[in-house]
């Protein structure tokens, strides 16, 4: 089974997102307007289906990484997340909260050994066919 296909997005925690997001405007020209995100687009190789990968930043008190308590987590993109979550769980990987769907895709979640909470989204309409 096809696993990881690609980064989804990198989210950090922050203590004042607004400034850490002019930072990041200012010295690496990210655009991020009045928002805590942004969107890398691109296309994704032998396809002609627009992708992205986003950069976000989180309140430092956010619970969404929880029960992970770093202060960032990954997301990886995934073509069959419920296929891909039954595997992981015989393998003996903690699986944490219930999926959830919305108009971009489907999300999952998992901890690795140490503790770092993992984000699987699965796209719509979105095919990856290629690897790392």
């Amino acid at each position: 089974m096809e696993k990881v296909t690609g980064i989804g997005g990198v989210f950090i925690k922050a203590k004042d997102v607004k400034s850490l997001a002019g930072w990041y405007q200012k010295h690496l020209g990210i655009e991020f307007g009045n928002n805590s995100n942004v969107d890398f687009k691109s296309l994704n190789k032998d396809s002609n289906v627009p992708g992205n990968t986003v950069f976000s930043f989180f309140k430092e008190d956010s619970t969404y990484f929880n029960p992970s308590r770093k202060p960032f987590m990954i997301n990886f993109r995934v073509n069959d997340l419920e296929g891909l979550l039954e595997e992981l769980k015989k393998e003996g990987v903690e699986v944490v909260g219930d999926k959830e769907e919305y108009e971009y895709g489907k999300f999952g979640w998992i901890v690795d050994p140490e503790g770092n909470k993992i984000e699987l989204w699965q796209p719509v309409n979105e095919i990856v066919t290629n690897k790392p």
